[in-house]
């Protein structure tokens, strides 16, 4: 990929800050295998450079075109997804999501107990669009993603709710029915699987299979060859490897390429983490955003609904440092506020970091990504480490390029 950095306003002596403090702090002493850095300005490459392994078994390096597990990132185009169906009229932002589905319809508010003797209560207000887009919904993770020891996230794994291989939309959706919610809608903040129920939502709305809407109406016109929610084989070889860290901080292989969960062609479409992708790919779903919504003449939603969505929806412009519950998301807390489908920064004082204004996500691996509409740019971080707290590569990386910038 050609980069000019001095075309989009940056420093490049500066921004090559970014490959010293990588090799230096991570790739070097063998905190993470490998990574990848992408930084765009006014439509403009600025940065694009791969460091170390994908895969340390075999001695591969990070290739221009390494494929990465994006969790987590999936939730944005996941998000956007929902909202091209909002453009076409087909729901309100304040619909209930029992009006798509239906066995939703009697859902409850858990008040005390466990098990049998659980107690629940009608929820104050129904469980709208707004609240599954923004992770208001009343819903969790379950113990899915960490240990809990409360009545409904236990609950989750008692019924079975999971996002297993075979597992289908229309299957997780009914079992997710009958999972009394944490709390009213609308009242708190909780990281949740509310966005594979907006994936959910996609599929019963349109009519169409939801990895199926995706390809079609996102990934083909934006020309994104290589995001999906299954690696072919004859693409298995770019793949990278995911990684843990053990006790004594040498890392642990969690998937291997060859051998992936990702290669499974019955996995679950998971709205809210399922695809793979590549940092070119989801650089030009970025691009996209920064485009207010089209990119090379592609419109893939309208700009003025691009910017409700990352306005922050949380009850009285509060932010999540206020009403979350839990103390793990992809985002730091005091100062950020959330949208349909994206934290932004609300304060950067509150924050403690640059880039007020700016929207984002990161997943599971630590990858992140954000967009920044005041300085017309985007960033893309790829690597595979779980989890993805171990390191703050967001704001160090953004630490960097905002002192790059020079106009």
């Amino acid at each position: 990929m050609e980069v000019n950095a001095g075309k989009a306003g940056l420093d490049p002596n500066r921004l090559e800050t970014i490959s010293r403090h990588l090799m230096e702090n991570y790739i070097t002493p063998g905190k993470i295998g490998g990574c990848q850095v992408m930084v765009s300005r006014g439509g403009v490459p600025a940065y694009f450079r791969s460091f170390g392994q994908m895969d340390i078994e075999r001695d591969k390096p990070v290739q221009e075109d390494t494929i990465f597990r994006i969790y987590s990132m999936t939730k944005p185009i996941t998000s956007v997804a929902l909202m091209m169906l909002f453009e076409e009229g087909r729901f309100q932002l304040n619909d209930s999501v029992s009006r798509f589905i239906p066995s939703w319809k009697g859902q409850q508010v858990w008040v005390s107990g466990d098990g049998d003797d659980m107690e629940t209560r009608e929820p104050a207000s129904p469980m709208t669009m707004r609240h599954v887009l923004s992770h208001t919904s009343g819903l969790t993770y379950g113990t899915g993603l960490f240990p809990s020891e409360h009545p409904v996230d236990k609950f989750y794994d008692t019924i079975g709710v999971n996002r297993d291989p075979g597992e289908t939309i229309e299957s997780f959706a009914d079992k997710l029915s009958k999972v009394p919610l944490r709390y009213d809608p609308g009242t708190q903040w909780c990281y949740s699987l509310a966005t594979d129920v907006c994936g959910c939502l996609v599929e019963f709305i349109s009519g169409m299979p939801f990895a199926q809407f995706l390809q079609e109406r996102i990934f083909d016109p934006l020309g994104m060859t290589d995001t999906s929610f299954v690696v072919p084989e004859k693409k298995l070889d770019r793949l990278a490897a995911n990684y843990g860290r053990r006790a004594d901080k040498t890392l642990k292989l969690l998937d291997d390429p060859m051998n992936s969960l990702y290669s499974n062609p019955n996995r679950f479409p998971s709205g809210g983490g399922g695809l793979a992708s590549t940092t070119a790919d989801y650089g030009r779903f970025c691009e996209m955003l920064r485009g207010g919504g089209q990119l090379a003449g592609q419109r893939i939603i309208g700009d003025r609904t691009l910017k409700l969505m990352h306005r922050n929806h949380l009850p009285n412009g509060t932010d999540l440092g206020s009403i979350a519950m839990g103390s793990f998301s992809e985002t730091a807390y005091d100062g950020v506020g959330f949208g349909l489908g994206f934290a932004s920064t609300l304060d950067d004082v509150a924050a403690g970091t640059i880039g007020a204004g700016d929207y984002y996500w990161g997943g599971a691996a630590s990858t992140i990504f954000w967009v920044d509409p005041v300085e017309d740019m985007f960033v893309i971080f790829m690597t595979q480490l779980m989890p993805s707290a171990t390191f703050n590569f967001r704001g160090q990386i953004k630490n960097i390029i905002y002192g790059a910038i020079e106009d």
